[in-house]
């Protein structure tokens, strides 16, 4: 008969120093501390942000800086809605990103899976040629875009600000195809021996196994749109067609700006970028630290 053994867990060893175990304990209490203040400079921002909203106009640019109003000004998020056209802008805003959103996860999910999984000539090359779009900066090529959407009677509308996310992003593409790598080629081998074609392949077996880098796509993409603001500077000139970052602009630039309506708006569009975060983190994270696994 076999006897298990049970094999005794180590405790700690208490009968070190006090000095000893401070020291083993140094290195973890100064990641935390370092992991804390980084996390307060990314806090305190949105945390004024949201205490100036909620002030007066005589506590917001008191000396010193008052951090907790003595009245509760929530007033102000309703007087901005009166004055600030936030619903059309905040209209304008989701009909761009969520066209883009559409052509985002389309065309890179495609053009990904063509560079992973699909052998043709001069792959590799092609490959690093989208890679080196990406040292091209915005201000490179927006003369050139806003001559030819001129050209195609564009300006004005959303279509310039729409119609490119369904031609590619470079980074995006990227992250996905580091992804698709990472999807066991037998599935694609079993799949071709049933006949399936290869965009059934895409659309039915990896883009189903992909949702975590395509809901990390979708994130970076509803992030970048939601507080662009060249984008629409450039190319919309009509003010019922202004987004949202694009409006506030245009009353910051005003003679007499009501600085506390603005912190009001402002915090209306940040509420949903930290929502979107807060309810997807997980599938973010997963989508980020699986784009570097290669088979």
């Amino acid at each position: 008969m076999q006897v298990d053994t049970v094999v005794p867990v180590p405790r700690a060893n208490r009968s070190q120093p006090a000095w000893q175990r401070f020291s083993q304990r140094v290195p973890l209490v100064l990641t935390y501390l370092v992991l804390v203040l980084i996390a307060l400079a990314y806090v305190i921002p949105f945390l004024w942000l949201l205490s100036g909203a909620l002030k007066s106009n005589h506590e917001l640019f008191a000396s010193p800086v008052v951090w907790i109003p003595k009245h509760w000004m929530f007033s102000n998020f309703v007087e901005a809605f009166r004055q600030f056209p936030f619903l059309l802008y905040l209209r304008n805003t989701l009909i761009i990103v969520g066209c883009n959103l559409v052509g985002v996860v389309l065309s890179n999910t495609l053009i990904a899976y063509g560079f992973a999984r699909v052998n043709w000539p001069f792959r590799n090359a092609v490959f690093i040629l989208v890679l080196a779009t990406m040292m091209l900066p915005f201000q490179v090529t927006m003369i050139p875009l806003f001559v030819l959407f001129t050209n195609l009677g564009w300006i004005g509308t959303f279509l310039p600000l729409i119609v490119p996310s369904f031609f590619g992003n470079a980074f995006y593409i990227f992250l996905l195809r580091q992804f698709f790598i990472g999807i066991p080629k037998d599935l694609s081998d079993s799949a071709k021996v049933d006949g399936a074609s290869e965009f059934r392949i895409y659309w039915q077996i990896i883009l189903p196994l992909a949702k975590p880098v395509v809901t990390t796509v979708a994130i970076f993409s509803f992030i970048h749109d939601w507080g662009d603001f060249i984008g629409p500077l450039v190319f919309l000139s009509n003010n019922k067609l202004y987004t949202l970052s694009l409006g506030i602009q245009q009353i910051m630039s005003a003679n007499d700006p009501r600085w506390t309506l603005l912190l009001a708006v402002g915090v209306s569009m940040t509420v949903p970028v930290l929502l979107l975060f807060f309810f997807m983190q997980r599938q973010f994270i997963q989508g980020i630290s699986f784009t570097g696994i290669k088979d």
